[in-house]
């Protein structure tokens, strides 16, 4: 418990420098929207959603799994 506390304050204080250091505003384009932001943000923000992306593909993928594996021992075959 710890150990996860202390590896997560490391993470928070990095991303703290980072998002310190990365101020500069830059230019940001969307499908239809434009505009700009700093760019530690802006960085951040794809961050998380390629992380909500990759957390959402990989629950599809392992409840696939599950199923087939659920089918395999009843005996079903589809």
């Amino acid at each position: 418990m710890w150990v996860a506390l202390c590896a997560t304050a490391v993470v928070l204080v990095a991303l703290i420098v980072f998002l310190l250091q990365n101020t500069r505003t830059v230019q940001v384009s969307f499908l239809w929207m434009d505009g700009t932001a700093p760019l530690a943000i802006t960085l951040l923000i794809a961050a998380v959603g390629a992380a909500l992306m990759t957390a959402l593909l990989g629950t599809v993928r392992i409840t696939q799994l599950r199923r087939v594996a659920r089918r395999r021992r009843t005996g079903h075959r589809h």
